[in-house]
């Protein structure tokens, strides 16, 4: 099978690294890709003599995925039997829609089912109708109508917008003036004003399609940026796999009330969801509820997942994007944790350019994978590019295990312009102990 694999973080990175151990893998390519993707390919295709076909640096071509027409003409020219779209925004933009009218097999949904991501206003909507589980919510599409909604909820409250938002367009406001504060900034457009739920958020991954569902993995992450769940909002500053939280009777329950509905939901609106569905889960003390839903693979529960599938993983995502038969995924029975390492001044205005160093030091320890997320080339030097620059991730036996190792991977490496939170996981730890 002749892959390609579209987007350039960490978890483009992770899908390239698992992707490339899958037995039905003959060719892999990449767009734009990353230094880190690109070693991945270039290891691989030389394994299988394809080396000449994609180039020194392993990547296919650099072109904009806005550019439809140019990523078709490139899959019919390499026959491409697999397109896997890593990043939300080309699924909002219709790309999977493209590719498939094209006749290509597309993991990933199309633009009308990518909404349950690009508009927090439409998934609330659905969830009101198919009766899920989720936060008592109101709709505004400028300030002044938000601000008057502002008396139906207590404080705290959550103030998100409607759109895409790279996991940072949502307030937790917790005075009625930093609610305020929120939707003036966030200025006249829609938004969606919701009550805030009390309990631990936990992240549930399921394949879909149309109205067949199973669970992928379960992970928790770390929105904010400092230490206690401190500061600003951010994509993720670590996770870990599984989320023994989320246990098997609150999993199921989840799929049967919140999954499910929706992915039947979505299909009798003649918009039936195919890829993975990424439910953002609160789990209350009157059950799980839907805090939100992406469409594609987390950033960086990706990177912590990653290393638990068994199995011909390229397999199991063509199965569901033609609509095949798929089962659930074994997964190792190993705890697995991964920390970001972000660019000085990241999530505001983060350091571009600074050296990294010490990742083969890092990648030698058995365990470890290091996942580049915000990296370039400059000759031979790796520099940071992005906010998020490196996603650190370990496998063990617990979670303790993997914890310890991969806070000692993180320590081999030099990147001064660097900082990283040492918690990860200090809920769970701390439970555990």
């Amino acid at each position: 099978m002749n892959i390609l694999l579209l987007g350039s973080g960490g978890r483009e990175h992770a899908l390239a690294w698992r992707l490339a151990q899958s037995p039905s893998c003959d060719v892999l390519w990449a767009t734009p890709g990353n230094p880190g993707i690109a070693r991945v390919l270039k290891d691989f295709n030389e394994k299988r003599d394809r080396s000449g076909e994609v180039g020194e640096q392993g990547i296919c071509f650099d072109t904009e995925l806005t550019d439809h027409e140019r990523v078709i003409e490139f899959c019919k020219a390499n026959s491409i039997d697999l397109v896997v779209v890593g990043p939300e925004a080309p699924l909002v933009d219709g790309l999977a829609d493209s590719l498939r009218t094209a006749g290509i097999a597309t993991f990933g949904p199309g633009a009308a089912a990518a909404q349950l991501e690009g508009s927090k206003g439409f998934t609330k909507d659905l969830c009101a109708r198919a009766g899920i589980p989720t936060a008592d919510y109101v709709r505004a599409d400028s300030v002044s109508s938000a601000l008057s909604f502002l008396d139906r909820f207590s404080i705290p409250v959550v103030i998100k917008a409607d759109g895409l938002a790279a996991g940072k367009g949502v307030t937790i406001a917790m005075s009625r003036d930093e609610a305020e504060a929120a939707i003036r900034a966030a200025g006249d457009g829609p938004m969606v004003i919701e009550e805030y739920l009390e309990g631990e958020e936990a992240s549930l991954f399921a394949l879909v399609n149309g109205t067949r569902s199973v669970v992928l993995a379960s992970a928790q992450d770390h929105k904010r940026v400092g230490e206690g769940d401190t500061g600003p909002n951010t994509g993720g500053m670590g996770a870990y796999s599984p989320a023994p939280v989320l246990t098997a009777e609150l999993e199921a329950r989840a799929m049967r009330e919140i999954v499910e509905p929706t992915a039947r939901a979505m299909a009798e609106a003649g918009t039936a969801f195919s890829g993975v569905l990424y439910a953002g889960l609160m789990l209350t003390a009157d059950g799980p509820k839907l805090i939100e839903y992406n469409v594609r693979f987390g950033d960086p529960e990706c990177e912590a997942i990653m290393p638990r599938i068994e199995g011909d993983f390229a397999a199991l995502l063509h199965s569901v994007a033609v609509g095949g038969e798929f089962e659930a995924p074994s997964l190792s029975n190993v705890s697995t944790m991964t920390v970001i390492v972000a660019a000085r001044g990241y999530p505001e205005t983060p350091a571009r350019g600074g050296a990294i160093g010490g990742l083969d030091r890092a990648e030698a320890m058995p365990g470890v994978a290091v996942f580049q997320a915000g990296t370039v080339l400059e000759g031979d030097q790796l520099v940071a590019s992005g906010g998020r620059v490196l996603a650190v991730t370990a496998s063990g036996r617990s979670l303790g295990e993997a914890r310890e190792l991969a806070y000692r991977a993180v320590d081999a490496i030099d990147f001064a312009d660097g900082f990283h939170r040492r918690d990860i996981g200090w809920r769970e730890l701390e439970r555990a102990s």
